[in-house]
């Protein structure tokens, strides 16, 4: 019965592909448009790609009447949007944490992941032109951090040689506020953009019986220029940036007694890009990247005196030249750059840098009009830990003229990050302790001589450097799209290795642990994923689904030696687990599917969105205390979500849009800290 859905779906995929087969020859076969630059750096058509791409277009952003990065990344197949202990919102792909997906605008990448979490409301979608995901390892290109995809955000740009662009307010529950303005001009060499968005809110509660809110109010603003010099038709010239501020009040309380500060983020970036076209065959672009990442909050107790503070600098530079050499039947792309990134911190004892060196080569062949392969590699050098190879090979058979098939493998990595390896944190109240790899010897020395430590644990030293993670990626799918009518599956498969986690390493003398961070488990995840499209008059229709099971495989071989118990919660006796008991990794469900309608009225220039989220059980706690989720365990029951739009042209330059997200208001305030309830909103845009 586990996979009775994914056996509905599938059936359902091929009688509609056959049924489209049945179609009159006289039919025309659709012209694909898709491109996408993401997957391999080149402009590719979508079809022909042997990779699993989705592709998000600025249309269906608009009709869907979101406002930020994680609300539309959330309506996509096989992404989750999951919160950290901090409530920061971040991106699972195919099972694998949010830590293990690449966050880039216009190709380069975001930095600030203060927990390995990086906060995609951070993102406004009023100037995105499309989003592009990559799913499956795609370190051969992008090296760390993009074990499990890269999800790309490219910005809107001027398109013809003129003045355009729009202004837009909505407002919505809570007394949220969201104003945009988008400014485009194109005037013979020269062109350029601006946009600028401003987002407040009063925050949420969802436990009245607290003093503080779930959500504390927060505004933000966002800026961006960008801007392009055709020196000629050969040699182009690109300037951008983008600067984000925000500040949210911060309140707790401790003992009963109520602290109240403020929390304040500031981002910068800056995109410079020279395009110079050699010959027909031959082009080379030279970019230059920086960015810094600044948060920092305090709270004062009623006395208006600091009771804590904590502060987060990140910079990250990158100088980077790729070249693309197109010859007979084949396209070789190489590039090599170097990044440099700092950091300094709370509970670090100075500011730490990283250095690291890289270069990649790409290999795309069409021997016939039927076949594709793609083959590449990447090397990392790294200061910090052993050098990295990132190869990549895919495949992708057109079979027809509307259906292809296509497989991939890759090699993905993800380096330690700056908090395992230099952590310096005790926790005062708990009294507890996490180092990082790199100092923990030197901290546990220092509490070994202040008496604070009752006995170091057996077989833990730091004698060998802290290995990345790294993975082996599968995949395996398909794609069909004949006139109205679009499928798309893809099977999947991640083992990885080396995976980091916290250790115990000595005990104190008030009986808390200390911990550092060690490569201990290996875990893998499997799983299909199906899209399907259909257009027929005025109404399109989607259906995804995703099936996933992620497991880590040494409690597999603990379970296969007896050496797993449960309790009984109610006679209190252990009992020993079977296989068919351990559930999997916490926070995942095995299944996860979205509907969504879009219904369009010419004569009343009205479109009606309705779209429908399924997530399944998954678990949130180890209520046993076996360090493993099993059946027996905490979990949150299985939910859907609903969200709605209607959107009117009341003239060819003017809209209004209204609508609600969890349009059924459905909470679960002590499990999903993040789901708000019903959000009503109404928007008004003028375009010019």
């Amino acid at each position: 019965m586990k996979i009775a859905f994914f056996l509905v779906v599938n059936s359902l995929s091929l009688s509609l592909v056959f049924s489209q087969e049945q179609l009159a020859d006289s039919i025309k076969i659709s012209e694909l448009r898709e491109v996408v630059v993401t997957a391999t750096r080149t402009e590719r058509n979508l079809a022909s790609l042997p990779l699993p791409i989705a592709i998000i277009t600025s249309e269906a952003i608009s009709k869907s009447g979101v406002t930020r990065l994680n609300e539309i990344l959330f309506e996509q197949t096989g992404l989750l949007t999951i919160p950290d202990f901090g409530g920061v919102e971040g991106i699972q792909v195919q099972g694998l944490d949010a830590s293990y997906t690449l966050i880039l605008i216009d190709g380069v990448p975001l930095v600030g992941r203060s927990a390995g979490t990086l906060d995609l409301s951070r993102i406004s979608v009023g100037n995105i032109d499309r989003i592009e995901i990559v799913k499956g390892a795609s370190s051969s290109l992008y090296g760390s951090e993009a074990l499990a995809g890269v999800i790309n955000i490219i910005t809107k740009k001027p398109k013809r040689d003129l003045l355009s662009g729009n202004l837009s307010y909505r407002y919505g529950s809570f007394e949220t506020n969201d104003l945009n303005s988008n400014v485009v001009l194109k005037k013979n060499k020269f062109s350029g953009s601006i946009f600028t968005n401003y987002f407040n809110t009063n925050g949420y509660d969802l436990n009245e019986s607290t003093p503080e809110k779930t959500v504390e109010p927060f505004y933000n603003i966002t800026i961006q220029p960008k801007f392009y010099y055709d020196f000629s038709d050969d040699l182009k010239l690109v300037v951008g940036t983008r600067y984000y501020n925000q500040k949210q009040d911060y309140k707790a309380t401790i003992d009963d007694e109520k602290y109240k500060g403020n929390s304040n983020i500031n981002e910068w970036n800056s995109q410079i890009k020279v395009t110079h076209k050699w010959n027909k065959k031959f082009y080379s672009e030279y970019e230059f990247y920086a960015t810094n990442y600044k948060s920092d909050e305090f709270l004062n107790d009623s006395n208006k005196q600091l009771f804590e503070a904590n502060f987060y600098k990140q910079w990250l530079f990158r100088p980077e030249v790729r070249t693309t050499w197109s010859f007979q039947k084949s396209k070789l792309t190489a590039g090599i750059g170097l990044n440099k990134e700092t950091l300094n911190r709370t509970y670090f004892d100075s500011n730490v840098v990283f250095n690291s060196q890289y270069a990649f080569l790409q290999y795309d062949y069409n021997p016939t009009d039927k076949w594709n392969i793609l083959a590449g590699f990447r090397y990392d050098n790294h200061q910090e830990y052993q050098s990295q190879w990132s190869p990549k090979f895919a495949i992708n058979y057109k079979v027809n003229q509307n259906f292809s098939l296509k497989s991939s493998v890759g090699y993905g990595f993800k380096a330690p990050d700056f908090r395992q390896l230099y952590f310096d944190f005790s926790n005062s109240a708990i009294g507890y302790a996490v180092f990082g790899y790199n100092v923990a010897e030197t901290k546990l020395d220092d509490l070994d001589a202040q008496g604070q430590i009752l006995f170091r644990y057996d077989g833990i030293d730091f004698n060998s450097e802290l290995k990345p993670e790294n993975s082996i990626n599968f995949n395996l799918g398909s794609y069909y799209e004949k006139e109205n009518f679009k499928w798309e599956t893809n099977f999947f498969y991640n083992s990885i290795s080396n995976l980091i986690d916290t250790k115990a390493i000595a005990q104190k003398t008030n009986g808390q642990n200390v911990f550092s961070y060690f490569n201990i488990d290996e875990i893998f995840t499997y799983g299909i994923e199906n899209n399907l499209h259909y257009k027929i008059n005025n109404f399109k229709f989607s259906l995804g689904y995703q099936y996933l099971v992620a497991k880590d495989k040494s409690v597999l071989k603990a379970i296969d030696k007896g050496e797993v118990f449960a309790r009984d919660q109610t006679t209190l006796a252990s009992f020993q687990l079977k296989k068919d008991d351990y559930f999997g990794l916490f926070n995942r469900s095995k299944h996860t599917a979205n509907f969504k309608v879009l219904y369009t009225i010419p004569a009343l220039k009205t479109a009606i969105n309705l779209r429908v989220f399924y997530r399944s059980k998954y678990g949130i706690a180890d209520s046993n205390n076996n360090q493993i989720l099993d059946n027996y365990d905490a979990f949150v029951a299985d939910y859907f979500l609903t969200n709605l739009s209607i959107t009117k042209d009341i003239k060819d330059n003017l809209s209004l849009q209204m609508g609600a997200n969890n349009l059924l208001d459905f909470t679960n305030p002590n499990e999903i800290s993040n789901l708000s309830g019903r959000q009503l909103f109404a928007r008004l845009q003028f375009n010019f």
